[in-house]
């Protein structure tokens, strides 16, 4: 088994690299096969077609990015330092992995059956994170309880998603994501902390 998983790892990385060089429409099944030293046929041993493989990719890498992200921010005690936790977390990723941060925030955005049918379930499981953390840190008297929970995790998300897609198109000159991490947390911690 060990061989077939291999396969479809090399399959994936390789997906990632051609859907960050070519784009998702523009990349061939056959690109990614080449990238991935197999022959094109294999890839449909795997995948059904290019859909696939990017759901895939996404599917994978969030599973392993909110274990992450849980991992870290349950280890934390304190709230505000919880939601720094969460938005450092979530740009150090689009900085160490440009790449697959491009095929995240451009490429994903894409697939009419990634939107329809996949996005919803990761993407709530993510932010169920943050909203964790905000409403654990509204029942202990932390954060305004004022301000529904579901409104702040997607602001914040929204903040995180536009600075990252920003990022990702940016051509020369990226910017610090580390000192904006520290930017974005402020703004919403003071923003919605109980003073």
């Amino acid at each position: 088994m060990p061989a077939k998983d291999d396969k479809r790892s090399r399959i994936l990385k390789a997906a990632v690299k051609v859907f960050a060089q070519r784009g998702f429409y523009n990349a061939k099944v056959s690109e990614i096969a080449k990238n991935a030293s197999i022959a094109d046929g294999t890839i449909y041993l795997y995948f059904k077609n290019k859909d696939e493989i990017l759901i895939s990719i996404f599917e994978e890498e969030m599973a392993k990015f909110i274990s992450k992200v849980r991992k870290k921010t349950e280890s934390e005690p304190d709230i505000k330092s919880k939601l720094r936790i969460f938005v450092k977390t979530h740009l150090n990723f689009v900085e160490k992995n440009p790449k697959l941060a491009q095929v995240f925030q451009l490429e994903l955005r894409q697939s009419n059956k990634f939107i329809k049918e996949y996005a919803g379930s990761k993407l709530k499981e993510y932010l169920n994170v943050a909203g964790d953390i905000i409403e654990e840190g509204q029942r202990h008297g932390v954060i305004r309880k004022d301000i529904h929970p579901g409104l702040i995790k997607r602001a914040l998300f929204g903040s995180l998603d536009e600075v990252a897609t920003h990022w990702v198109l940016m051509k020369n000159g990226k910017y610090d994501l580390e000192k904006s991490a520290e930017q974005i947390a402020d703004i919403f911690i003071n923003g919605i902390a109980k003073t």
